[in-house]
């Protein structure tokens, strides 16, 4: 029995195409171009790659490090014509007349980030490896679902051709539409964060949030992730560098725009603090997507960071000769070997020190840590801490200069005597954005444990 993926190089070659091309290059077959019948045979599934001849870099003779925010920009005009636009021809990238439409919806999800150090946001449709523009044009990688129906059936295949041809046309039409301001502004855009971030270092900086930064994300079903997720919806309070915090003004390289904010600097210790759901994870977050490039209204588009920070979380984990001597200075029950090489399962606070302990060796710029994940038995000290271990305020109070170059940003709502030893303090409330003094911190400290004993 023929299938649809045996006849599909025979389909391309019947296509009548104007302004556009099976882009023949990138043609692996069953790998970036099929037509297959979805598990249930409700659809028929495809993929093509496409060259659309319209040569950005002549049009737009800028540095070509920021042409993919200008793919990026092209790919969301066709998004947005095939969600908003009756347009026929486009039907197949939101799965339109198949059965379980639903299902190919994420294909025109809207998507605001450029470019990312990370492998995420698979499964959309985004500027990339698969999505890019040289000095032959634009190329595009087309997925999406036509209605099923049978290679062998009278006028299937003929249908199939004009509705693969009809799409390529269409997004041909929608991408030569694309005016050069918009394109001009998302290259310039891109160009903007990535040279900054290359900046970063002579700047002293490990990462900067640019006033109006929009931190809060509104997650769906494609987009599930902060990284991914777009800008939330309804109320949202930009951020302002507070004065107490030393603003800082950078400009940006490609537009020569001036813009003010907070400028986390290289070895030092920020704490960002406050109640509960005032938007401390959020702003954590953004410092950590700031490795990304974002399109304009994502919010985050100020957001630079020098590179993809350090994480440490509490979590149990299996320890191979692992290094905790900056914490422990002996091994509990059940562990074998030396503070500086353990073996054994380790707890959530000995995951946790590990991480630290190497991001600090492997000299990271910049290491994270968001109170709600963390072991705070590894933190701060209780009445119980006993001399075997040394807690991370206790080892900032006393030998400060073991951190060597990394900074660190972490948040924290109860963790008061490890906030006591930033050396810059970030409030939130109400989600806007204030600061405290770190001698008034500590003041305010004494206080409260003064009331706190006097209950007791």
């Amino acid at each position: 029995m023929t299938t649809w993926q045996q006849i599909l190089p025979t389909l391309l070659e019947n296509l009548d195409l104007k302004g556009a091309a099976i882009d023949r290059r990138r043609v692996t077959w069953g790998t970036t171009a099929y037509l297959v019948p979805a598990f249930d045979r409700s659809a028929l599934q495809f993929s093509l790659p496409v060259l659309i001849p319209r040569i950005l870099t002549d049009e737009l003779p800028l540095d070509p490090r920021g042409v993919d925010g200008a793919v990026a920009c092209l790919i969301e005009q066709c998004k947005t014509k095939a969600r908003n636009q009756p347009d026929p021809g486009l039907d197949p990238l939101t799965g339109k007349g198949t059965q379980f439409p639903q299902r190919y919806q994420a294909i025109t999800e809207p998507y605001s980030l450029i470019h990312s150090p990370a492998l995420i946001g698979e499964g959309l449709w985004k500027a990339g490896s698969q999505n890019y523009a040289d000095a032959d044009g634009i190329h595009l990688t087309l997925t999406g679902a036509l209605r099923y129906g049978l290679p062998d059936e009278p006028g299937e295949q003929r249908r199939v051709v004009e509705e693969l041809a009809a799409l390529i046309q269409g997004v041909a039409g929608a991408v030569d539409r694309v005016p050069l301001r918009l394109l001009e502004r998302e290259w310039i855009n891109a160009l903007d964060q990535r040279l900054l971030r290359d900046q970063l270092p002579a700047l002293g900086l490990v990462s900067f949030i640019g006033d109006g930064t929009r931190p809060a994300r509104q997650c769906t079903d494609a987009r599930c992730f902060f990284r991914v997720a777009g800008i939330k919806a309804g109320v949202h309070v930009p951020f302002t560098c507070p004065p107490k915090l030393g603003p800082v003004e950078v400009e940006l390289p490609a537009s020569h725009q001036v813009i003010a904010g907070l400028g986390v600097r290289e070895r030092e210790v920020l704490a960002i603090i406050g109640s509960n759901g005032q938007g401390k994870s959020t702003m954590l977050q953004a410092v950590i997507a700031g490795v990304d490039d974002h399109q304009l209204g994502d919010g985050r588009e100020h957001v630079i960071t020098r590179t993809e920070p350090a994480i440490a979380e509490a979590g149990s984990t299996e320890l191979r000769g692992t290094d905790l001597s900056l914490f422990f200075r002996a091994l509990p029950p059940g562990m074998s070997g030396t503070p500086e090489a353990a073996f054994g399962q380790g707890s959530g606070s000995m995951g946790m020190a590990s991480q630290i302990q190497q991001a600090i060796a492997g000299e990271a710029p910049l290491l994270v840590f968001d109170e709600d994940r963390s072991a705070a038995n590894l933190l701060v000290p209780g009445c119980l801490s006993g001399s075997k271990v040394r807690v991370l305020s206790t080892l900032l109070a006393e030998e400060r200069e073991l951190l060597g170059v990394t900074a660190l940003v972490f948040t924290a709502g109860t963790l008061d005597i490890l906030v006591a030893q930033a050396d810059r303090i970030l409030v939130l409330d109400g989600h806007q954005a204030t600061a405290i003094e770190r001698a008034a911190y500590r003041k305010r400290l004494k206080d409260y444990l003064s009331m706190v004993l006097e209950t007791l």
